[in-house]
């Protein structure tokens, strides 16, 4: 889980996300799997190195942490910034109802 000291902050998460090398790493490890990065390198025929620095910017967001695993670093998805994401995109979306719902009635048609 997220640490519950630090802060979700939306727009890191969406900022990560807002790239498909990113966004194709989160759906390949919301399996719950650990990988190392040269298993996610081998999957997305990139440099490990590239990798890495994406993997960098997911984990500054709060979506992915790495444990230390021998001599490996694993990397695994934190489900609580995908959390954050999904309330924040929920109460946008409440916001929208609400306001379609008072033009609604102001136009006599709720």
């Amino acid at each position: 889980m997220v640490n519950a000291e630090r802060a979700i902050d939306p727009v890191s998460i969406f900022g990560a996300l807002g790239d498909a090398t990113r966004l194709k790493l989160v759906d390949t490890m919301s399996d719950g799997e650990s990988r190392s990065i040269s298993d996610l390198a081998s999957g997305f025929g990139m440099s490990r190195q590239a990798i890495t620095k994406h993997l960098k910017v997911l984990e500054a967001a709060g979506l992915v942490a790495n444990d230390r695993v021998g001599r490996e670093t694993q990397f695994r998805l934190e489900t609580g910034a995908i959390d954050a994401a999904r309330d924040y995109l929920d109460r946008v979306s409440r916001h929208w109802d609400e306001a379609i719902g008072r033009l609604k009635d102001f136009l006599g048609e709720g």
